[in-house]
């Protein structure tokens, strides 16, 4: 049975990009060699650690977001910690509720980027002349002038301001 997980570790700061960037790819290689899935890697990129882990205050933050089954993760845990260059990893399993919610968000952001597409297609089909039939006098609309606005709106009512209870 596959599961949504998420995995945050922690990259020493002296680490370069392409380390950084072997570490995901090994990560991608175990989950997919396990019949996973990464749906999306955030880094966040250098921040400041709560406490000090080695003597180092700072840490390359990254966190993967992933589909997989139980057994993976256990060697998902095994392969970071013998990875050098990761201070501290953690995986969580992510809540099915809040997983649909985001997947839900993401389809309706999907659409709504497609949607300008569609708008673009509606207006081209509205500028297109149309053929119409004649207007009457009788269908025209009337074009009114501001001072005469004042003869077509009745006066507002006036109600007493005294109260009989």
């Amino acid at each position: 049975m596959r599961r949504d997980y998420e995995l945050g570790f922690i990259i020493h700061p002296e680490a370069t990009e392409e380390q950084t960037r072997a570490i995901i790819e090994r990560i991608s290689t175990i989950v997919n060699n396990h019949d996973g899935e990464v749906v999306r890697v955030n880094q966040w990129g250098r921040r400041r650690l709560a406490y000090p882990i080695n003597h180092l205050r700072d840490g390359n933050y990254v966190f993967v977001d992933m589909i997989l089954t139980p057994e993976t993760v256990a060697e998902l845990d095994r392969t970071l910690k013998v990875t050098e260059e990761v201070m501290r990893h953690l995986i969580i399993k992510r809540d099915p509720k809040a997983v649909q919610r985001e997947r839900e968000a993401q389809a309706a952001a999907a659409a709504q980027a497609a949607a300008p597409v569609e708008q673009e297609q509606e207006q081209e089909i509205a500028e297109q002349p149309e053929e119409t039939a004649p207007v009457s006098e009788e269908e025209a609309p009337v074009e009114v002038a501001p001072e005469e606005i004042e003869e077509f709106v009745p006066p507002a009512i006036e109600e007493d301001e005294t109260v009989e209870a």
